[in-house]
């Protein structure tokens, strides 16, 4: 027996199964890879634990090799609750996590949450609902950027923003249905395990690299807006401009494995980055072999700083003053620093670009 309920954020009747008394509800394995995570595990495995759902719940955190107190907390919380378990991960990179995660899990569903996420009450019931609904092999829904200090609500709003990174529904929002990519996720163990589970040689963008195998094997992946993470994002310039770098290294060996992917989105920060580049480069020379014609090459920087400031007014109104402040400059390191790991950046595993 299902009830239809309306949910106001998808606007049309989703068929969810009947009240938690009346059914029996699949046990779960949460999977969570964690390196230098001790400022932020409490907190995500504290919501874990406390989500309401009826079926059984196990946590498995793969421990790479922090050099914080991760390992400390991680021992603490598994000796106060047996639901948690705890197994390493030599290499400390997320895939290799995820996969001695699933290796240990021992249930059927297996939930992927990253140590510094916090799952919104209801998140494991709707998502099994969602499993059992559509028949998807992954659901997933919002990467929630929620910040404490000022840089740090800066770098949540351009998450959340067209012009931070993009249009991908998971970080703007969108209407609940089939996808691309999601955000984390939460897989049939069986689709896992059939397509050797998530490739180790992507450090980075490897869900969405899974993802695309997912549907190319003829499995559904959906996106629900009601499926929201809250993430916490980098806490200073440094971190997110080394983020940024190694995100767009590493979208370029994602469209170098899979040339069909390349869309106009991921070849924005690499253009901005050269047009940049060149117009400073003509503009320098301008005044070194005194060509006046060279002097427009300024136009380039000069109009990108412009757009920056005028979609920082637009897209920052609704921040303290301190976000406000940060906005210009962490929207351009976003961009930048993206665009400049796109081009610049080592191949991974090889020895040029």
């Amino acid at each position: 027996m299902t009830e239809t309920v309306t949910e106001a954020s998808s606007g049309h009747p989703i068929e969810w199964p009947a009240p938690t008394s009346q059914r029996a509800w699949p046990s779960i394995s949460v999977v969570m890879p964690v390196l230098n995570e001790s400022r932020h595990l409490a907190e995500s495995v504290g919501e874990i634990l406390a989500q309401h759902y009826l079926g059984e719940l196990e946590l498995i955190i793969a421990l790479g090799p922090s050099r914080d107190d991760t390992d400390r907390v991680a021992r603490e919380l598994a000796a106060s609750d047996s639901r948690v378990k705890l197994v390493r991960n030599p290499t400390g990179k997320t895939p290799a996590g995820l996969n001695v995660g699933v290796l240990a899990a021992s249930h059927e569903i297996v939930a992927r949450v990253d140590g510094h996420g916090i799952l919104l009450p209801g998140y494991l019931e709707r998502a099994v609902c969602l499993l059992e609904s559509t028949g998807a092999a992954n659901v997933g829904g919002l990467m929630l950027a929620v910040g404490v200090t000022g840089f740090e609500q800066a770098v949540a709003q351009a998450y959340r923003s067209p012009v931070g990174l993009g249009g991908g529904s998971f970080h703007v929002g969108g209407v609940e249905g089939p996808a691309d990519s999601v955000y984390l996720g939460v897989f049939r163990r069986e689709v896992l395990q059939r397509l050797g589970g998530f490739n180790e040689h992507y450090q980075r963008a490897q869900d969405w690299e899974l993802n695309h195998r997912i549907r190319q094997a003829g499995e559904l992946v959906w996106f629900s807006p009601d499926l929201a993470v809250t993430y916490r994002p980098r806490s200073s310039w440094v971190e997110l401009a080394r983020q940024f770098y190694a995100t767009g290294r590493w979208r370029r060996e994602v469209i170098r494995q899979y040339p069909d992917t390349i869309c106009a989105r991921y070849l924005a920060p690499p253009l901005v980055v050269c047009a940049i580049l060149l117009g400073a480069a003509a503009g320098l020379a301008a005044a070194t072999v005194g060509v006046p014609a060279l002097l427009w090459g300024w136009l380039a920087p000069v109009a990108y700083g412009l757009g920056v400031l005028g979609a920082s007014v637009l897209q920052s109104r609704d921040l303290g003053w301190r976000a406000r402040a940060w906005f210009p400059a962490v929207l351009a390191t976003i961009h930048l620093s993206w665009g400049a790991g796109f081009l610049f950046g080592r191949r991974p595993g090889g020895r040029g670009r």
